[in-house]
């Protein structure tokens, strides 16, 4: 399945971070929240919707999903790789990376929507 990763859209700010997976078929909203003095704590959304832009409701029929717990750390792991020195200039197999972000988010998509 082709998809396209894009981090850190232009509407991202200090305290909100946009990052977006974009498939043949729909596309993948993911919103990152940033509060404290240090900036360290973090809340992860994502949302499924359809190429022109309209929201697919979860199977619970909710919009969107909180990551929590184990997969939030998990999240923040693969987060890190992303914005590592070393994925930066290129360092690793960019690739790579980007794949096991892609895999990780749609696994919870699978777990939580229904595609049709």
């Amino acid at each position: 399945m082709n998809y396209k990763l894009q981090l850190h859209t232009p509407e991202s700010t200090a305290n909100l971070i946009f990052n977006t997976i974009t498939f043949d078929a729909f596309k993948i909203n993911i919103v990152e929240r940033y509060f404290g003095p240090a900036k360290k704590s973090c809340e992860v959304l994502f949302k499924v919707r359809t190429l022109d832009d309209k929201l697919v409701e979860r199977r619970d029929g909710n919009m969107r999903v909180k990551i929590k717990n184990d997969d939030l750390e998990t999240y923040r792991q693969l987060l890190s790789v992303l914005k590592s020195y070393e994925y930066k200039n290129h360092l690793i197999n960019r690739k790579n990376a980007d794949q096991d972000y892609v895999h990780f988010i749609l696994r919870l998509v699978i777990m939580n929507y229904d595609l049709n």
